[in-house]
């Protein structure tokens, strides 16, 4: 079966988002390239932007991934405001979503509190300190498997 696994970018801080996205979920890098470990036409400005992500990649549970890159100055900034997509995170246990609830939303804004839902579904949504949108759900019905 097909999974989806979230790539998201960064202004410049992808290793900082990555090193606290590790503290929440646990696990080790499978992949980090920097801007000097490639070499192709177009590449961004090596001395400027050498030490800056190209690619990310953090296992997170069984089978997914999230990963990430350093937007290059070239192409423009992000605006950390903006409405995208957001992250959902599906938990195995009441306990597993408020420790990820807790731990990512920690410095950020959080738009809806962790609570038990009208739909019958334990959730809650917030912004992180990078301007990453996420949600966190426990589903008894699914446990995890969503």
């Amino acid at each position: 079966m097909a999974t989806i696994n979230p790539y998201i970018h960064f202004n410049g801080n992808a290793e900082e988002a990555f090193t606290f996205y590790k503290s929440v979920f646990g696990g080790e890098f499978a992949t980090i390239v920097r801007f000097k470990d490639m070499n192709f036409e177009g590449s961004p400005n090596i001395e400027k932007e050498a030490e800056k992500i190209m690619h990310i990649a953090l296992p997170v549970g069984k089978h997914n991934v999230l990963m990430g890159s350093d937007t290059p100055e070239q192409l423009g900034h992000h605006n950390e405001k903006e409405t995208r997509s957001k992250i959902s995170v599906s938990a195995e246990s009441k306990e597993e979503a408020d420790k990820i609830f807790n731990r990512l939303s920690k410095g950020g804004q959080i738009e809806m509190p962790i609570a038990d839902s009208p739909w019958g579904s334990y959730f809650g949504m917030f912004r992180d300190k990078f301007g990453i949108e996420w949600m966190v759900d426990f589903d008894p019905k699914y446990k995890g498997q969503l």
